[in-house]
């Protein structure tokens, strides 16, 4: 049976700690399928990170202004920093139809209603994760899943500077150009309204 997920807005903090803060809850709910179904919503410092297929120490990635961590999800290379909300799910895929896809499309849509709820317009694309308004990237998704338990998610650029997109080839895609909400035209929203409409998006979507 699906459980509802209970939202949190953590503020600002470091990717180490968000990343124990998941596995610390992804074992629990592992062990004891009662434990609830969370989705932290939270900002980091600066960092980049990339998925299990690539080595941080790849020349590609020498010279980097921030910090470079490998991490067990899904995807390439991608930038965390002030200004971008970062949603990490940790949820029970065993009482959710163990479909990690669907689980992908749904952070989707979320992330798109969000969008349009502060007046700009985004899609998906086909063979793609993420969210787009037209060629550039809003939001990025990379998702880890231990044990049928969920945990990284989405990072979803709300305003500020994006330089730290710069230095890197985001999410391994050529020539892609990262944008913003506030770029794209969301006037006075900052992280912590965008989480307050990702808590009311996400716990009627997942």
């Amino acid at each position: 049976m699906r459980k509802p997920v209970k939202t949190e807005w953590l503020g600002r903090v470091s990717y180490d700690a968000g990343l124990l803060l998941q596995s610390t809850l992804v074992d629990l709910k592992a062990a004891d399928p009662t434990a609830e179904d969370r989705l932290f919503l939270l900002e980091h410092d600066p960092v980049y990170t990339v998925g299990r297929s690539i080595s941080p120490l790849d020349p590609e990635f020498s010279g980097l202004p921030y910090p470079i961590l490998q991490i067990n999800r899904g995807g390439k290379v991608t930038f965390h920093g002030p200004g971008q909300l970062v949603g990490y799910p940790v949820l029970d895929l065993r009482t959710r139809g163990q479909d990690l896809h669907r689980h992908l499309r749904l952070l989707e849509e979320g992330l798109v209603e969000l969008a349009q709820r502060v007046g700009v317009k985004a899609e998906t694309r086909d063979g793609l994760t993420g969210v787009w308004c037209g060629e550039r990237k809003l939001a990025s998704i990379g998702v880890g899943v231990r044990r049928w338990v969920t945990m990284h998610g989405f990072a979803l650029n709300v305003s500020g500077a994006l330089d730290g997109f710069d230095h890197i080839t985001p999410c391994g895609l050529m020539g892609v150009k990262v944008t913003s909400l506030e770029r794209e035209g969301a006037v006075g929203l900052d992280v912590e309204k965008a989480a307050e409409l990702a808590a009311q998006i996400f716990r009627g979507v997942l």
